[in-house]
């Protein structure tokens, strides 16, 4: 798996990125793993303010306020597309995150950044390989393997 991480947002010290980037990286890989995907996935992920992903969440949703988490699949799909589509490559697309609402939720649900920052970067992993909560069935599924995949890398709810 290859992680391109853009800090965009500046309130994480560099002292701390390195740190971060590992958890990441391994929430990122076994979010992949558990959905059966490809070792050789390649995800962007990066993180920025509230006023950033509230102009994304406006801009591709039509969602006038900020957001936690996007996802941006590149292998999604469409209707319209013709069968003969194949993707040649491992490219999964971008998960944008906002630090903000990730440090935000943190303190609301009473467990640290890191594992809110994880569970974020997760949560997208699996929108990108196609996971939803649109229905109540699907969103058993994307909360049961969110779970594992914490639970693998040991960053469990307090």
């Amino acid at each position: 798996m290859l992680l391109d991480i853009n800090w965009e947002e500046q309130t994480i010290p560099e002292s701390e990125r390195e740190r971060l980037q590992k958890y990441l990286e391994r929430g990122i890989s076994e979010a992949i793993q558990a959905a059966d995907g490809s070792e050789e996935a390649e995800v962007s992920l990066t993180l920025v303010d509230d006023p950033r992903i509230h102009e994304l969440n406006r801009e591709y949703r039509g969602v006038d306020r900020p957001t936690d988490v996007l996802s941006f699949a590149l292998q999604e799909e469409a209707e319209d597309e013709p069968e003969i589509m194949d993707f040649e490559d491992e490219i999964l697309g971008d998960i944008i995150i906002s630090v903000e609402r990730a440090r935000a939720q943190a303190e609301e649900y009473g467990h640290s950044f890191e594992r809110e920052l994880v569970y974020l970067a997760v949560h997208g992993t699996l929108h990108l390989l196609g996971y939803n909560h649109e229905v109540e069935a699907d969103k058993a599924e994307m909360r049961r393997q969110e779970e594992t995949v914490m639970s693998r890398i040991g960053l469990l709810r307090d």
